[in-house]
């Protein structure tokens, strides 16, 4: 009997080195996923299928990684604030397109869509490490940029992407106006215990009370509850509350722990908004809120640039975006 509880005991301990062994090798691949289960990497369409103004922009990220982003125009001659997009972990920049689309009708603002490292177009692999220098470099490239207002530069990031802004909005305080998150988790580490409950007791973030002993094997914890506290910037949350993938109350604790330190915090949430559809649901009352936070946060000098609103008075107004011609499909 002492045998065979024995060789139980080993085999229990074999299967748990050996799941441990494959978490810690295939980590990467559970929490970015480029290519779709069933589609292509490539992006199945460009903007010019949408009718949209779009400039293909190619960048170097500090370690030297080529990354492909694109640039799309309100209009040639409105000068609103320009949105840095930051997707989620899985897909590319290509499934964003009809969002993006909308959001340039309703808030008349220019998009920055960036590719992370290992998605689209872009070379390398992801990595945390990595794609905090990918989100550098395209702010960079945003913050040199002479064709649109560098005062009004403000982030957007939905899920993962809500993650990257905040590291971004910490560490470009005079770069970046203000930032906007959707249902973003606190860390991975706390996703990993609701994605798999048996590691929540090894796996945890700072509002984990387990002991944690496996976090220093998690190559990208992405500590957003750790990181949001110290970002200057007003925020404005967006929480669906029928997210089915991050729980709405990791939304409430980033901004419980935000608003402890910065008083420019809004929280506003959707009934019936999931993870992936909360600007669908939320309709004319989602698009509102950012408007309102974007005319109170990044709003319009008036005193700036006297000859290009003289420019604006002449050729028309921003009421519509920029379109291409219908492109031949």
């Amino acid at each position: 009997m002492a045998g065979w509880l024995k060789a139980l005991a080993y085999g229990a301990g074999g299967v748990a080195v050996a799941g441990l062994a494959a978490l810690v090798a295939l980590q990467e691949r559970l929490v970015y996923v480029p290519v779709l289960p069933g589609l292509a990497r490539a992006y199945p369409i460009t903007p010019a299928r949408l009718r949209l103004a779009y400039e293909d922009v190619w960048l170097r990220a500090a370690d030297g990684v080529r990354l492909h982003s694109w640039f799309i125009r309100h209009s040639p001659t409105c000068r609103g604030p320009t949105i840095l997009f930051f997707q989620e972990n899985a897909g590319n920049i290509a499934h964003r397109l009809e969002f993006v689309r909308l959001m340039m009708q309703r808030l008349q603002c220019n998009v920055f869509m960036l590719s992370y490292r290992g998605y689209g177009e872009s070379e390398g692999y992801p990595s945390q490490k990595g794609i905090t220098y990918d989100a550098q470099a395209a702010l960079d490239h945003l913050a040199q940029r002479k064709d649109i207002d560098t005062s009004r530069i403000v982030i957007f990031g939905r899920s993962l992407g809500g993650a990257v802004g905040a590291v971004l909005a910490k560490n470009n305080p005079d770069k970046v106006a203000a930032l906007i998150l959707e249902n973003t988790f606190t860390s991975i580490l706390d996703m990993a215990g609701i994605m798999l409950p048996f590691l929540r007791w090894f796996i945890g973030g700072s509002s984990s009370k387990g002991p944690k002993l496996l976090n220093c094997v998690v190559r990208s914890p992405w500590s957003t509850l750790d990181i949001v506290g110290e970002v200057k910037q007003p925020i404005l949350f967006l929480s669906g509350l029928q997210d089915e993938l991050v729980p709405p109350s990791h939304m409430k604790m980033l901004y419980d722990k935000a608003v402890d330190h910065n008083r420019n915090c809004r929280f506003v949430d959707f009934p019936s908004g999931m993870h992936m559809d909360t600007w669908m649901s939320g309709g004319d009352r989602y698009w509102r809120a950012i408007q309102l936070f974007l005319d109170q946060y990044a709003p319009e000098v008036q005193s700036r640039d006297a000859s290009f609103k003289s420019e604006i008075a002449e050729d028309g107004n921003c009421s519509a975006p920029f379109y291409l011609k219908q492109p031949k499909l």
